[in-house]
């Protein structure tokens, strides 16, 4: 029969078994003959995904003489020997070769079977007269190829190989060694086994190198940072807690490749400036700089070693370095937190990342610790959420914050907070708290709009649909159908690239994503303007998805400023100018003139009041010089009457 290759898999504790039967030309009491067993080595390379077919097998021989219909015989295979750190026996496959018996047919059970037992399961892959057998170290019973077919002598070659996508490390070469059992049945009863050990060998280090005869390509060798084991990319924003232990933080995945995509050795260094620690499982050694003697495909393990902050990795081969790969690393308490409202109003529905929060700790960290939310009061988690039972929000490494999930139950408005623990008697940092509604109504009335008055010919633009209910409030996030009567029309065709307009349903947005052209409450369609100057209306007729107050006709118009005439536009511009230079100069001019004729006034004023002071004065003085004339008369007056008197009382003094 052909020596194809057949399935390139084989199996773990495996055991594949086989048996053959002929029509008996001996008495009915012979015995199946003692089977004859030959071996060959197998081997395979070390680079992961190099070919394994037959030709690199190991193969073990069978063959006997089977007197009945009722004789047997099975193959198992077990392991005996590998290396310490070698692959397991999944990585094995085995296969029928080929057999130089006639006239029968293949079976594979998990019981020792006789020739022509047709209620055993036929095994996945496997084909009449050729197959391969894949083990399962859980199964109790051997499966095996069972031939029917007249008494003759049999013979089979049964092979086992390595699966050809095993990845291999520098742990797996060696020799790998199976025992081959085959056991005779007659009429169902089994006999003395034979066996035979065959070798399978992986190529060692030196043995690679030989093999693949290649040297390191520069371009193929690849470094990736990640969260989980073997990354493919470089994680974004890639965090862990702080705290040290023997805890894997990230995962460091550096392939060393030929032109080919080999895996070949080479050096590989790997340091970390900052916090954390960098190893391998192999070496068991970690520190803040290590290197290894690679084998083409490695995998280092990032560790906290208790500091908080970012640290900076960088990888290095012999023929490459990279640039630098960035962590950060947290606290484990976080010190202050941020929330904002992403969807102010929700459905009585569960709603994903209704409520966002970064945490950060007391170096100013992004903390991607467990964070919860809560409903403040209990009238609070009447509407949404739990007082009692704080849900638990999901870590966004992307955008690094966690984003909390509400479950709205009535109509109303709710108020929450997000803390650092599953408990509010636990919490550290609390949120401050932020407004939910939650919307019951139902679609009653419709606007259109635009996102500016104005654009320039061309423009990008928003044409905004908004539905609010009865209450003239935003509805949550959802599709209500028919909305409009018929496709909303507008008056002058919009630009190549602009959305299509014409469906009567509105999908609203429950969140603002201003870089998505989102709106929360709207259904947005981004358009461009055309290129011609002028208004452009968009009108449409509200549909039966609304109450039927709202069945009216609703539009929104903006402005497309033509600036294809550039010398009329600068004409206009100009005398726009000029006319505005010389309503200013007449506003200076009458400025002045008020100015001048206010100065006058007040001088005017001033003169009035000086010459009131003036009359004053005067008047004073006249007053005052009355006043002094009198009392001089007085005076002289008293002065006379005392001279007399005076001169009365001399002459009687005389006499």
């Amino acid at each position: 029969m052909s020596k194809t290759t057949f399935f390139k898999r084989i199996a773990l504790t495996a055991i594949a078994a086989l048996g053959f039967g002929m029509l008996s030309v001996a008495p009915s009491q012979a015995a199946a003959g003692v089977p004859t067993l030959t071996v060959a080595a197998g081997s395979a390379t070390y680079a992961t995904g190099n070919s394994a077919d037959t030709s690199t097998a190991a193969f073990v021989t069978v063959s006997g003489l089977l007197s009945t219909t009722s004789d047997s015989y099975t193959i198992s295979f077990t392991r005996k020997s590998a290396p310490t750190s070698g692959l397991a026996d999944t990585a094995f496959r085995s296969f029928l070769m080929d057999s130089g018996t006639t006239g029968y047919t293949a079976k594979v059970g998990t019981n020792p079977l006789l020739p022509g037992d047709e209620s055993s399961t036929t095994a996945a892959g496997l084909y009449a007269g050729y197959g391969a057998a894949v083990f399962d170290s859980t199964t109790t019973g051997q499966q095996r190829i069972i031939f029917a077919g007249a008494a003759q002598w049999v013979g089979v070659r049964v092979g086992l190989m390595l699966d050809t996508a095993t990845a291999r490390t520098s742990t797996s070469h060696g020799d790998y060694v199976y025992t081959a059992i085959v056991t005779p049945y007659t009429s169902g009863v089994a006999g003395t086994p034979v066996t035979a050990d065959l070798t399978f060998t992986l190529g060692s280090d030196a043995a690679t190198q030989a093999l693949i005869s290649g040297t390191v390509d520069a371009t193929k060798t690849t470094a990736f940072l990640g969260s989980a084991t073997a990354p493919t990319a470089d994680t974004a924003n890639l965090t862990a807690v702080s705290t040290a232990g023997n805890t894997t933080r990230a995962f460091l995945a550096v392939k060393t490749y030929t032109s080919a995509s080999n895996p070949t050795p080479e050096s590989i260094t790997v340091t970390i400036t900052g916090p954390g620690l960098v190893g391998t499982s192999a070496t068991s050694t970690y520190g803040k700089s290590i290197t290894i003697a690679g084998d083409g495909t490695e995998e280092f393990l990032i560790r906290s070693d208790g500091t908080a902050g970012v640290s900076s990795i960088v990888v290095s081969t012999t023929s490459k370095t990279f640039a630098a790969k960035t962590m950060r690393f947290y606290a484990a308490a976080a010190s202050t937190v941020t929330v904002s409202v992403n969807k102010p109003v929700i459905g009585v529905v569960s709603t994903t990342d209704t409520v966002r929060a970064t945490f950060l700790d007391a170096s100013g960290n992004v903390w991607a610790g467990a964070a919860y939310i809560y409903a403040v009061a209990a009238a609070d988690a009447i509407i949404a959420g739990s007082a009692t039972t704080p849900a638990a929000c999901t870590w966004d490494s992307t955008d690094n914050r966690h984003e909390c999930t509400l479950t709205g139950k009535t109509a109303g408005t709710g108020n929450y907070k997000v803390i650092d623990a599953a408990t509010v008697a636990l919490a550290t940092t609390t949120s401050d708290a932020v407004a939910v509604r939650v919307s019951q109504g139902a679609a009653s009335t419709v606007k259109l709009s635009f996102d500016k008055a104005t654009y320039a010919p061309g423009e990008k633009a928003q044409l905004r649909v908004l539905v609010l209910d009865g209450a003239g409030l935003n509805m949550p996030a959802g599709t209500i159908s028919n909305v409009f009567a018929a496709s909303m029309v507008v008056s002058k065709a919009f630009g190549a690239g602009s959305a299509t307009i014409t469906s009567v349903d509105a999908v609203i947005e429950g969140a603002t994503v201003a870089a998505a052209d989102l709106n929360a409450g709207h259904q947005t369609y981004v358009v461009y303007m055309p290129n011609q100057g002028g208004a452009v209306t968009v009108s449409a007729v509200g549909g039966t998805g609304l109450a039927a107050a709202g069945r009216v006709a609703v539009s929104a118009t903006a402005t497309v400023v033509d600036t294809s005439d550039a010398a009329a536009i600068a004409a206009a511009e100009a005398a726009t100018d000029a006319a505005s230079e010389a309503i200013d100069a007449a506003n200076a001019a009458t400025d002045a003139a008020n100015l001048a004729a206010e100065a006058a006034d007040a001088a005017t004023v001033a003169a009035e009041e000086a010459r009131d002071a003036a009359d004053a004065a005067t008047a004073a003085v006249e007053a005052l010089a009355t006043e002094v004339a009198t009392l001089m008369a007085a005076l002289k007056a008293q002065i006379t009457t005392l001279a007399n008197t005076v001169a009365k009382i001399a002459k009687k003094v005389k006499a």
